[in-house]
């Protein structure tokens, strides 16, 4: 893939999505839950997101894609992950795995190891996540692509800059707002965007790659609508809802 072709590819595999309305379930925190099913309505996608044993089976089996985020760490999530990788393994369904908090906890960052060696398709992170799944490495892109060339995962690395790598490939997303950092739950909505445009393009790197631009490109517009992280968190659902190619190939900073 040329660098210069994503926004392009971005706005092409954001309309299959909203003709195909893809089902993404997400396992997912209850703070994040709210803001993370209007991300993806916004977009065109069908969220769930029940952890319950008795159905969640069921809803993975429906959906066309998968979000594992770690969330809050309880017996209760780590058995509805350990229930929806069985249902997705078996269907061979694209998953995302969100290791959200590791850098604050060793148990946590264990496990999120042990999920990361289960094969997902893409992991979305930051720097601090990224160093505590990786044993330490900092976040520069040959230990990024390292990584990915290890677990056979896109590494989709949010901050500042994005950065997203399959190991072969690497491209550099520049868009973004500030006000992205002080609404809760930006990241969850993030990995389960990257989710939803896996269910639609086979191609990891280039589903991964067009998820954080749209966001990135998003979130840089709704910052000059919004007059602060509530009106912010607003006014990004209402630019993803009404993104088009023609904003995509305006406001994309890649390289």
């Amino acid at each position: 893939m040329r660098v210069a072709e994503l926004p392009q590819i971005t706005a092409e595999i954001l309309m299959r999505l909203r003709v195909r309305a893809p089902r993404v379930h997400c396992v997912t925190n209850s703070v994040a839950q709210a803001f993370t099913a209007n991300v993806l309505l916004a977009v065109g996608a069908v969220p769930s997101m029940t952890l319950s044993p008795d159905e969640i089976g069921a809803f993975v089996a429906r959906a066309d894609a998968l979000l594992v985020n770690l969330g809050t760490f309880d017996a209760e999530r780590r058995d509805a992950v350990a229930a929806a990788l069985e249902v997705a393994g078996e269907a061979r369904m694209p998953w995302v795995l969100d290791p959200v908090f590791i850098d604050r906890s060793e148990p946590r960052a264990e496990y999120a190891r042990a999920l990361a060696a289960q094969k997902p398709s893409a992991i979305r992170l930051n720097a601090a996540e990224f160093a505590a799944l990786s044993g330490g490495a900092e976040a520069a892109p040959a230990a990024l692509s390292r990584y990915a060339l290890d677990t056979l995962a896109v590494v989709a690395l949010t901050g500042t800059v994005d950065r997203v790598t399959d190991g072969a490939q690497q491209v550099t997303i520049e868009n973004g707002h500030p006000l992205m950092a002080k609404v809760t739950a930006m990241g969850c909505a993030a990995s389960a965007l990257n989710a939803a445009f896996l269910s639609v393009e086979s191609d990891a790197f280039r589903a991964s790659a067009a998820a954080l631009l749209t966001f990135g490109v998003a979130g840089g517009i709704a910052g000059e609508r919004a007059t602060g992280p509530g009106s912010f968190a607003s006014a990004i659902i209402d630019v993803l809802y009404a993104l088009d190619a023609k904003a995509l190939d305006q406001k994309a900073r890649v390289r």
